[in-house]
């Protein structure tokens, strides 16, 4: 029997879970929504589903489990309602930019005993959970010191900027639970230094474009994550996680591992240019494992507590470079 699905929100992401359910065995794409009709139409031609309202969707007896792809703004009371009607519910992260209203919907969705997933992807790119399964197998020994390097190859647009939430809540919240996914524990201080680098305009905004932050756990384990809004280069992503034994390491993804040799010296392909194409399989895998789960209705990872954990680690990565000090996380 089917996973019946339905897609709240045709934005950009939203063509990327569209895309990933039509991908994935056992699973039907009944309907979607938005705020822009066109924009649902467009999707729900392309796969073969209908265009409802999301009050249609969430109290639907066709559809089992429920995507939220909407502005940030809207996903915490979306969760709620999706919760109360016995929906399970993939969400993208954050829940919301405000750690009070990510707790109040948590406990909506715990009263309620609904499923819910965060949209941590990178969780889910095969590289990366190759390491996590090497450091799992003791192949390094224990973990003492993990490396995220994540950069964008441009900034987003001015108004964009205007309404994430800043760059530790939008962008280096994935980075967030990427250490916190390969550290094996949870980070107990953070101390974060940030400038701006890259666009005068995203300070002038209030927000900063370039950091490092740097991550202690209880026994000690470091993490150090550096961040750029720009990196001329294409899309880079890399993970290094050092230990008693070892090193385990993930690089980045070009088109083709081609390499041409000749006396103007070694060239290879450049980057994947964003995480549309950089992740596409880690949004397939994330899709897949949802719809796993409802079937077998096994908990869902990463949970609701993930994305508070990450939006705290955010939090205090903002205070720590406000204040110009560590932060412990209560």
């Amino acid at each position: 029997m089917s996973v019946r699905l339905g897609l709240l929100g045709a934005g950009r992401i939203g063509k990327v879970h569209a895309s990933a359910i039509a991908a994935t065995p056992g699973a039907e794409f009944v309907a979607v929504a938005d705020a822009f009709p066109a924009a649902a139409e467009a999707i729900a031609a392309s796969a073969g589903a209908e265009v409802r309202t999301v009050e249609a969707i969430i109290g639907a007896d066709d559809i089992d489990g429920v995507l939220i792809t909407t502005p940030t703004d809207l996903h915490a009371t979306l969760i709620e309602q999706a919760a109360r009607a016995g929906k399970a519910i993939f969400c993208e992260k954050p829940i919301d930019l405000d750690v009070k209203r990510v707790r109040e919907c948590l406990a909506v969705v715990e009263e309620t005993g609904a499923a819910l997933m965060v949209g941590f992807n990178r969780r889910f790119d095969p590289n990366f959970m190759e390491v996590r399964r090497q450091i799992d197998a003791g192949t390094i020994g224990a973990v003492e010191i993990v490396q995220i390097t994540s950069r964008d190859p441009a900034p987003p647009p001015a108004d964009y900027i205007g309404r994430s939430g800043g760059l530790f809540r939008d962008m280096t919240i994935h980075d967030f639970d990427m250490a916190r996914f390969l550290l094996g524990e949870d980070p107990v201080t953070v101390f974060a230094a940030a400038s701006n680098l890259v666009d005068p305009k995203i300070g002038a905004l209030g927000d900063v474009d370039s950091a490092t932050v740097v991550l202690t756990t209880a026994s000690g384990k470091l993490c150090q994550i550096s961040n750029s809004r720009r990196a001329s280069y294409g899309y880079d992503q890399r993970i290094e996680v050092h230990g008693s034994k070892g090193l385990v390491s993930a690089e980045n993804v070009r088109a083709t591992t081609v390499e041409i040799a000749n006396g103007d010296g070694y060239r290879r392909e450049p980057l994947l240019d964003f995480f549309m194409t950089r992740y596409t399989q880690a949004y397939r895998n994330e899709i897949a494992a949802f719809i796993a789960a409802i079937a077998s209705k096994q908990p869902m990872t990463p949970s609701g507590d993930d994305g508070l954990k990450s939006l705290l680690l955010a939090d205090a990565a903002v205070t720590s470079v406000r204040e110009k000090r560590v932060v412990e996380i209560g």
